[in-house]
């Protein structure tokens, strides 16, 4: 397993009236967090919270290019990006322990937190079509050029990992300074991860490593 220090790039916020970030996506322009009773979008070139939704969003987010999904307690809400409408709902596989949420290959990828697992499921019914166990608490889950990561926080530590999607086995780690919280994640589809920070209500962009 190739580990290393976490290189952070930028800290946003904390934003004004956000007590704690509880999931994080980016739509290719914005990026997307959850903080309780809102959906809040913020420009990641400013800091400044270009756009907010009043939804139920209690843990994680994603967006599959027109749709934003959101975990509220046990469900997982579908929301109309631009009307901020909520369209339909599904239940969470966890049943109120879930935490992170991706979108990739037409499926919802969540995170179970405590039972350290990440299921795929299908955005439509909510079955789950598969699970992938993990070796550490999940707080966070994305996808970028085929690589599976999700964030972690357990025993006062946080790291960001990649991991095999067909075994599980941590393939790569990057390691956040002691302290410092995971909650959601998120690809840019570049070279950074948008990562949230918790109850101290900020997101941090980290340095996702470079390949060959």
């Amino acid at each position: 397993m190739k580990r290393s220090a976490t290189e952070i790039v930028t800290e946003y916020g904390p934003f004004p009236g956000v007590e704690a970030v509880h999931g994080v996506s980016y739509d290719g322009k914005h990026v997307w967090f959850a903080s309780g009773d809102k959906l809040n979008a913020f420009d990641p070139a400013s800091g400044k919270i270009a756009r907010s939704i009043d939804v139920a969003a209690h843990a994680g987010t994603a967006f599959d290019g027109r749709h934003l999904f959101q975990i509220a307690e046990d469900r997982i809400q579908k929301i109309d990006a631009a009307s901020g409408e909520v369209l339909s709902t599904i239940p969470a596989p966890g049943g109120g322990g879930d935490s992170g949420l991706a979108w990739a290959e037409g499926s919802l990828w969540v995170g179970q937190y405590r039972e350290r697992k990440i299921h795929q499921v299908d955005p439509d019914t909510g079955k789950v079509l598969r699970t992938i166990e993990s070796k550490r608490f999940v707080t966070g889950v994305t996808w970028v050029d085929g690589e599976l990561w999700h964030g972690t926080w357990e025993g006062e530590e946080s790291d960001v990992r990649r991991i095999d999607p067909d075994t599980g086995k941590v393939l790569e780690q990057l390691d956040l300074p002691a302290g410092t919280v995971v909650s959601g994640l998120e690809s840019d589809g570049g070279d950074r991860f948008f990562c949230g920070g918790g109850d101290r209500g900020n997101v941090r962009a980290i340095r996702r490593p470079r390949r060959g």
